[in-house]
């Protein structure tokens, strides 16, 4: 358990794609709400136990032969539960067994909810919904205790309640933006229903850690590379509150990173934030040992290992440093305990990855609790600058998987006047803040083309931008054709090397948002 001061709620993933979602919506009414897999022991929460439970939805059948089934020992905390599609169907299988039933006509998509009793969880929720449905089984017979108080045309039991107790079941996803009012009805449950007292928010948060960072330091000294991204760099300032000069932080230019962004970023660092800061200008040594290499793993790799010689090496003088800062997220933690078992390890790419072990360091993770957009919340609390906290993400690697193919000092200058040019006029026409991330990528193709009387051979540049709330998934930003015609035209008289610009149209999935 982490440790808040909160109400929270406690959601039991139970394997579906959107029970993130389910959090998001839930801490965005202010209440804190953590994701476990739906086989952790109750006992694990006597300590601290939930104001409500939250069942999430699944791809299984009640009847799979490796079906996760619902812990009645949850039942004992005597909370309000709420049943999400898959997590109803378990709730009235493990009650009453049986009571799940193929549906002759399965639900995909979006359904009329018709309000039977319009009252707790459906308070103010219109006689007539629209709500998201995904579900081949559906609630055939209710146990005796149990009434419904909504249906639709081809789910007879579209939502039920407990006729004493506080449990509560929806056949439909409230989570997903395509149900009208799931914000409504997430209300309901976390505010009449659980009572919950919805103080979670930035500045609570960052109150919280600021005790909690202190208590795990004590007089330690702490050590925070920056990225130059909004993680790290909410992390720091964060750190600086909770400890001020205890803390040191390194910002390493790898040689791959934007036009002019290390002396830039490192002047907000500065002057800014007032953060204690280090510049390291090791661009030469990353770039030597890239030098030549066309693998985008071995690529990430290389770069991995560079920055923990570089980051080794300029603190190798002082040995005090107990602890390292590090800005693991909310979605890296649930995916390191998936609900079918640990899957691949928390993401290396914190630019820190190693880095622990080889120094013998413990990690102060103190965002670890939070999905992007409240990092971003916690920064404007903290007085970081607008233009820093709306910065699109940026990957670890940098430049170094845009340019496709073999790097080279060349290539990567190519690169980055088109970048350059790119993200400017997106800020110039006010079209940045409308998409989630763009970047540029210089492919390993040349084409011939023609400048006034003179025939060229010479790069493609791919340019991509989507729109997301996440980045799980992401969908192509459709910029006006005046402006992408604007940029082509502009990258191609003013960038000696490029004289072809195209645009990607692809979505994630099936593709990435980055091309490496």
């Amino acid at each position: 358990m982490n440790n808040h001061t909160e109400d929270w709620i406690l959601i039991l993933d139970f394997g579906s794609q959107y029970t993130q979602l389910i959090a998001r919506r839930i801490r965005e009414l202010n209440v804190y709400c953590e994701i476990h897999p739906y086989n952790t022991s109750p006992e694990s929460f006597n300590d601290d136990p939930p104001k409500g439970i939250v069942l999430s939805g699944g791809p299984s059948s009640v009847y799979d032969e490796d079906a996760p089934l619902l812990n009645l020992d949850y039942l004992d905390f005597n909370v309000p539960v709420l049943g999400i599609c898959y997590g109803l169907q378990s709730l009235a299988h493990t009650i009453h067994p049986g009571s799940v039933e193929k549906a002759e006509k399965r639900e995909f998509g979006r359904a009329t909810l018709i309000v039977d009793k319009g009252e707790d969880l459906l308070h103010n929720i219109d006689e007539r919904s629209a709500v998201w449905m995904s579900h081949g089984d559906h609630i055939h017979s209710l146990p005796d205790s149990y009434e419904v108080i909504a249906h639709t045309a081809n789910a007879p039991v579209a939502a039920v309640r407990h006729k004493k107790k506080q449990i509560f079941g929806v056949q439909f996803h409230p989570e997903v933006a395509h149900t009208d009012e799931g914000q409504q009805i997430f209300l309901n449950f976390v505010d009449t229903i659980c009572k919950c007292s919805r103080e979670w928010t930035a500045a609570s948060f960052i109150e919280t850690q600021v005790r909690l960072v202190r208590e795990q330091v004590g007089k330690e000294k702490v050590l925070c590379a920056l990225s130059g991204g909004v993680d790290s760099t909410v992390v720091a300032t964060l750190l600086h509150k909770a400890i001020g000069d205890q803390l040191q932080c390194i910002f390493v230019d790898n040689g791959l990173l934007r036009k002019n962004e290390f002396q830039q970023v490192l002047t907000t660092y500065e002057e800014q934030l007032n953060l204690p800061v280090k510049g390291v200008d090791a661009s030469k040594e990353f770039l030597d040992n890239l030098d030549g290499v066309f693998d985008p793993e071995e690529k990430r790799k290389i770069i991995g290992n560079t920055f923990i010689e570089v980051f080794d090496r300029e603190v190798s003088d002082n040995k005090s440093y107990k602890f390292l800062a590090q800005g693991t997220l909310y979605p890296d933690v649930i995916e390191s305990v998936s609900f079918k078992g640990p899957s691949a390890t928390i993401k290396s790419h914190h630019n820190v990855g190693g880095l622990p072990e080889k120094m013998n360091l413990e990690l102060v993770e103190p965002v670890r609790e939070l999905f992007k957009d409240e990092v971003r919340n916690v920064g404007r609390e903290l007085g970081i600058p607008e233009s820093f906290i709306s910065r699109h993400p940026f990957p670890g690697p940098g430049l170094g998987i845009r340019v496709i193919g073999k790097l080279s000092p060349d290539r990567l200058n190519l690169l980055r006047e088109v970048d350059h040019i790119f993200i400017e006029s997106l800020r110039e026409y006010d079209l940045y803040d409308q998409v989630w991330q763009a970047l540029a990528v210089l492919l390993p193709v040349q084409s011939v083309g023609v400048m006034g009387d003179e025939r060229t051979y010479e790069f493609t540049a791919a340019l991509r931008a989507v729109t997301s709330r996440d980045g799980m998934t992401a969908d192509w930003a459709h910029l006006p054709y005046d402006f992408l015609s604007e940029v082509s035209n502009k990258i191609i008289n003013e960038v000696r090397g490029i004289n072809r610009v195209v645009y990607d149209v692809s979505s994630k999935p099936p593709s990435t948002i980055e091309w490496e």
